[in-house]
């Protein structure tokens, strides 16, 4: 199954066609058409039309791929999204408000289905779950151990979790674009972290809420890609080239890479070396070729 680029995912609300247009020309890795939250009740089943004809007209004319973020699968708008969006063209679903894996694997019979319905290759459609954004997720996020078919990345939400445990913010500070995330949230990020590295998947990151806040969303981006994540959620257009800059490795990264690489290749029964006068060992060597496979997808 081929890897997914998931530097940037900017949602585009699908029931706006202004903005589905203006999408066409994004450099997002990912584009996620939304019919959950940005959509109102009453305007989703005519999202889900316009999402439909946006990924038939535009599937093999732009260079982001298409995903849908359908509805929870507890609610009664679910299985009407996914009949919709499911057709040639769709590369993934993002799945929120999930409970544990086992929600992925119930989503995955259902594309199971659709796809044969719609003439596509089996797996296909690949799944990106929000991870954390229901208590009882938090509680069974060891579930991501064991395989999970269609399984592309994992990515986290602090907005739903909060509100979901009653919380006033999900933040220290008073402020809620400032501040700290409190340590229910912290935790969330680590979990997404183990979760994804468990599952052999790109971990990805969640919002930056202030869009207009460039500086900030590129202090949090440096911050997260040194933690271990692998992209971000956009939430708008300006976001995409920040976000795909901080999560793309440096010219200088990638020269010390190949030096460790080319090192070790030099002296492969070695289990240390010295580089720079620093010691290095495998594990700097596994990060080395992480950073280069990072830079060749």
């Amino acid at each position: 199954m081929s890897t997914l680029k998931l530097r940037s995912m900017l949602f585009v609300p699908a029931d706006s066609e202004r903005k589905l247009a203006k999408s066409v020309g994004s450099r997002a890795d990912v584009l996620i058409l939304d019919l959950e939250d940005s959509v109102a009740d009453a305007r989703k089943a005519g999202a889900r039309l316009t999402a439909l004809e946006f990924i038939t007209a535009q599937a093999d004319a732009i260079a982001p791929r298409l995903f849908v973020r359908i509805n929870p699968l507890d609610t009664a708008f679910a299985m009407h999204d996914l009949a919709a969006v499911v057709v040639p063209g769709l590369a993934g679903i993002m799945l929120p408000k999930i409970r544990s894996a086992a929600d992925l694997v119930h989503l995955g019979h259902c594309l199971d289905v659709l796809e044969a319905r719609a003439c596509i290759a089996p797996g296909t459609v690949r799944i990106v779950p929000v991870a954390t954004e229901t208590p009882q997720a938090m509680l069974s996020m060891q579930s991501f151990a064991a395989p999970i078919p269609r399984l592309a990345g994992i990515t986290w939400g602090a907005e739903d979790l909060s509100a979901a445990i009653g919380a006033v913010s999900n933040r220290d500070s008073c402020d809620d674009r400032d501040g700290d995330y409190s340590p229910l949230y912290t935790l969330a990020n680590s979990l997404c972290l183990c979760a994804a590295a468990a599952a052999g998947v790109p971990a990805i990151d969640t919002l930056h809420i202030d869009f207009r806040d460039t500086a900030g969303l590129e202090a949090v981006c440096r911050s997260s890609r040194r933690r271990g994540f692998r992209g971000r959620i956009a939430i708008h257009p300006d976001q995409v080239e920040p976000i795909n800059r901080a999560y793309s490795p440096s010219e200088s990264e990638l020269a010390h890479a190949r030096r460790i690489v080319d090192a070790f290749a030099a002296e492969p029964e070695a289990g240390t070396l010295s580089i720079d006068g620093r010691m290095v060992d495998k594990p700097h060597l596994t990060q080395a070729l992480q950073t280069l496979a990072a830079a060749a997808n």
